[in-house]
């Protein structure tokens, strides 16, 4: 073997160690340039998101129990159908409610004419005032003619103190007729017959009656879908007894549970994006926040915790965020109360405040379904003044 040989065998490996070094150097030169992408892309945009799998979906649970007591005798609806705002969910046996109308409808009849009376009465008083100042009028006469015969004991002394005896009685009289007067007069007061106390308590008291036999059904105050129903045919209910409960599909909001180490930079109308479980990826619902909770879940528990006391660990808090949906993505994929949430955050924006600032000037909800007309009881009202007026 030459000399020249030998010297060339060790080339091959110094090759490889050559070229093993530049991948190296090149492998680490991407991780560098890596990290740093990564480090500028948290920088810039990673970091100024926060985001949570600790939210579910809530929404309005509207309770629906009566306004008066009774029988069941009908329950309209099942769990899961959906009602309109005003359809009658439970209806009530009514005799109870009819019996109590009639009655009304009788008590104010009778205090119309009770009251007519006393109107009436008031004529026949004054009539009585001006008999009886006839008859004192007459008296004084008889007194004064009698007085100079008297005087000249032209009669007795006995008829002289009989006319004057005439006199007192028929005043006593006049005074009992006015003071009679007076006192039907502070019973009607030149008043209306129809504005009279005791015709409009009969009146308030038919009003009464006639509500509540329209309260026998038992109506949604708003759209919806029923849940937790609970009432059931020939049940006697009160007006605290709970029937069901009707939610509505739409005005949902997300509460998610941030760690208190994640709120620094949350404000509210601060963009946010929500997934749901129960459609996964493919459906993004967007939101915005707008508003966080004033106390923890464990402030307002039913023990709360006793952190001065005893051995404590510290356990980080999670603070409600509560995210208002925007309600067409809601209605092309509807939500279900309760339903677990991914949300995540945009805190790129400082601009709005960490807690309210302004007064609502509106009711949150409001509904009118529960609003009854009285035109109806009214008319009937006058015409049974009218009836029994004379």
């Amino acid at each position: 073997m030459s000399a020249s040989a030998e010297a060339q065998r060790p080339q091959p490996s110094a090759n490889k160690k050559k070229k093993r070094k530049s991948v190296l150097i090149v492998l680490a030169l991407i991780i560098v340039l890596a990290g740093i992408a990564w480090g500028a892309y948290w920088f810039l945009v990673l970091r100024h998101f926060q985001e949570t799998d600790d939210a579910y979906v809530a929404g309005n649970q509207v309770q629906v129990m009566a306004q008066v007591s009774g029988s069941v005798n009908k329950v309209w609806f099942e769990d899961t159908d959906f009602v309109k705002k005003g359809d009658v969910l439970v209806s009530l046996d009514k005799t109870d409610a009819e019996q109590a109308f009639e009655k009304a409808q009788t008590a104010l009849a009778t205090s119309v004419r009770q009251t007519h009376q006393l109107m009436i009465n008031g004529r026949q008083y004054q009539a009585s005032i001006t008999l009886q100042q006839t008859a004192l009028a007459q008296a004084q006469a008889d007194l004064k003619r009698r007085e100079p015969l008297g005087a000249a004991n032209l009669i007795g002394r006995e008829e002289l103190q009989h006319a004057r005896d005439a006199v007192a009685t028929a005043k006593a009289q006049l005074d009992v007729a006015i003071q009679q007067y007076n006192a039907n007069q502070a019973m009607i007061l030149n008043t209306s017959l129809e504005n009279q106390p005791a015709v409009q308590q009969s009146a308030a008291e038919l009003r009464d009656a006639w509500l509540a036999l329209q309260r026998t059904e038992i109506r949604s105050p708003m759209d919806g879908f029923v849940s937790r129903r609970s009432v059931q045919v020939g049940s006697q209910i009160s007006t605290n007894t709970p029937l069901m409960a009707v939610v509505p599909a739409t005005n949902l909001w997300v509460d998610a549970n941030f760690k208190e180490t994640q709120l620094a930079g949350v404000r509210i109308g601060q963009p946010a994006t929500v997934v749901a479980d129960i459609y996964g990826d493919d459906v993004v619902y967007h939101g915005k926040v707008v508003g966080l909770d004033m106390g923890t879940g464990s402030a307002f528990s039913l023990l709360p915790a006793q952190n001065a006391t005893g051995n404590w660990i510290k356990v980080v808090q999670r603070l409600p965020v509560r995210i208002e949906l925007n309600q067409e993505d809601v209605a092309r994929h509807p939500l279900r109360i309760g339903l677990s949430t991914l949300v995540k955050i945009d805190t790129t924006s400082q601009e709005g405040s960490m807690l309210a600032t302004t007064v609502r000037q509106q009711a949150a909800y409001s509904s009118n379904a529960l609003a009854i007309d009285l035109a109806p009881v009214n008319q009937l009202i006058t015409d049974i003044v009218r009836a029994n007026a004379g």
